[in-house]
């Protein structure tokens, strides 16, 4: 129990260390990513890369019911059928990968699909064979994301999370002197999938020879394929309209105006991403606790556990997300000018409208799991799809008139009404969770963020923060008056313990090495 403990604290710091470096490299790589590839370049990658994310919906889901399943049988401790099941779970995402192969190459010699208008020939060349790149490691990562899912169902995050960073700082670091070098596009690419190959074969070795896992291909249980696919449709569901969501506009606006606001979109949403990573670095670490709660627990008995995990999780994104999110508010506009370069200026109100919403589901986001290890994840999937139909429709409208800018205002509307609302009335009547006990905590934590809200209005009143000396020691100041403010108004106990503790341990270690030095001297 310990070590699982463990696997589960120092997964969580390293998920940090890797969000911080993937966030930290992302703003320093991107830049340059934008400079040397230019912005129709940029662009014509961004939607490229986001047609062949959109085939992901393939997997159907099937991930999270592997570690529905492999909970189930370990708690029977029946290494047999768990055999079976990894057998059973390579041969689906085998033939998945074969069709997503066929999917990309029919894509990549029908570009006009894609792209409407605005390509010159050299680029839709350029496009077939980046599509046809990245088609190859789609089909790979499918069968190996089985071995990824089985490491995570056996809760070993070290590992995973050290191999996140390796392929966090990996492609970034090949990647930039071939930019530097003239190398465009292409071989950025190529770079990016040769880095997931090798995190990939990692996984293989692992689940093989430190596992020691087996595959049984025949004989499997009468009646799972079919309670797995019932339990995987409606994940499949949600998979299909986060993709939609999140994916569309680009497609939308490199269909109706052109690669360039693509590019200006893909600025705004490459912040989005960084700011999204701050709540499912923490959250990922909890999903098989959730299911292990929900398979052990009486159902009397989930409310007590589910709930206080719920606001707890929920509080310590909420005191991270504020930081970010109030940070893009004040200093969103001069950062985008330093950053992205001229021509740029709309990327800030399209991050806004992305991620200002998004910060409920974000905050809230480990009711994902607990819906599906309840298996009550049907009802959040129709209403998703409900709302990417209407994002759809809303975004091929506004793309048209207001480009990336109208194509953020529809993802803005239908997440607010779909997280905003109606899931939160979900959580509270089905799902074991107190949402008035959370958003009265939250409530309470908002105090926190009266001084740093006044100190950025100042700011940007009297301080001139498009002088990059003056926007980054004005960053730092805002950072200090909300780390302070959230201190002692929006913390509770608990939480200024998981500050002070590692603190403490710090501390203490030097002044043993001091003694040390002393003793020695």
């Amino acid at each position: 129990m310990a070590k699982k403990l463990n696997q589960v604290k120092i997964g969580a710091i390293i998920s940090y260390v890797q969000m911080a470096l993937g966030v930290i490299i992302g703003l320093l790589y991107t830049p340059f990513m934008i400079h040397y590839l230019g912005k129709s370049e940029y662009g014509l990658y961004n939607t490229v890369a986001s047609v062949i994310s959109m085939l992901s919906i393939l997997s159907l889901g099937f991930n999270a019911g592997y570690i529905r399943y492999y909970a189930k049988y370990k708690k029977e401790e029946n290494n047999d059928r768990i055999y079976k099941l990894n057998g059973l779970f390579l041969i689906i995402f085998t033939i998945i990968g074969v069709i997503a192969l066929i999917c990309g190459l029919v894509i990549s010699f029908n570009l006009n699909l894609v792209f409407d208008k605005g390509l010159t020939s050299e680029e839709y060349e350029i496009a077939r064979v980046l599509m046809l790149i990245l088609t190859a490691n789609l089909a790979i990562s499918f069968p190996m994301s089985v071995f990824q899912s089985i490491i995570s169902a056996h809760e070993k995050y070290i590992f995973l999370k050290l191999l996140a960073i390796f392929k966090t700082v990996g492609g970034p670091f090949v990647t930039l002197p071939l930019l530097l070098m003239g190398f465009r596009s292409i071989a950025m690419v190529s770079v990016t999938v040769g880095v997931s190959i090798v995190v990939d074969i990692f996984y293989f070795i692992f689940v093989i020879f430190r596992l020691k896992q087996k595959f049984v291909f025949h004989d499997f249980e009468k009646g799972l394929f079919k309670d797995l696919f019932v339990f995987t449709l409606f994940i499949a569901i949600s998979t299909i309209v986060d993709q939609i969501n999140w994916n569309v506009d680009k497609f939308l606006l490199g269909r109706f105006k052109g690669t360039g606001a693509v590019g200006i979109y893909s600025v705004g949403f490459t912040l989005y991403q960084y700011y999204q990573l701050f709540s499912t670095s923490i959250s990922g670490v909890f999903t098989p606790r959730i299911h292990k709660i929900v398979n052990t627990s009486e159902e009397r008995n989930l409310k007590n556990e589910l709930s206080p995990l719920f606001v707890k999780i929920g509080r310590i994104q909420f005191a991270i997300l504020g930081l970010v999110a109030s940070g893009i508010v004040f200093f969103g506009k001069p950062f985008i000018h330093f950053w992205a370069g001229e021509g740029y200026e709309d990327a800030y109100y399209v991050a806004l409208l992305l991620i200002l919403p998004a910060t409920i589901a974000l905050m809230q986001n480990l009711g994902i799991e607990v819906q599906r290890a309840l298996n009550k994840h049907k009802f959040r999937s129709i209403v998703y799809t409900v709302m990417a139909l209407g994002n759809l429709v809303l975004s091929i409208f506004l793309c048209q008139k207001y480009g990336a800018v109208g194509a953020a205002i529809g993802t803005a509307i239908s997440l607010i009404v779909a997280n905003g609302i109606i899931m939160n009335i979900y959580y509270h009547k089905k799902c074991y969770i107190n949402i008035l006990s959370f958003w009265k905590n939250i409530l309470r934590m908002s105090l926190g963020l009266i001084m740093p809200i006044i100190c950025g209005v100042l700011i940007n009143l009297f301080v001139d923060i498009y002088n990059i000396w003056f926007m980054l020691l004005s960053m730092v100041g805002y950072t200090v008056a909300y780390c302070l403010s959230m201190w002692f108004l929006g913390l509770n106990k608990y939480e200024r313990g998981l500050i002070l503790k590692p603190i403490k341990k710090i501390f203490g270690l030097i002044k043993k090495i001091f003694r040390k030095i002393l003793k020695r001297g």
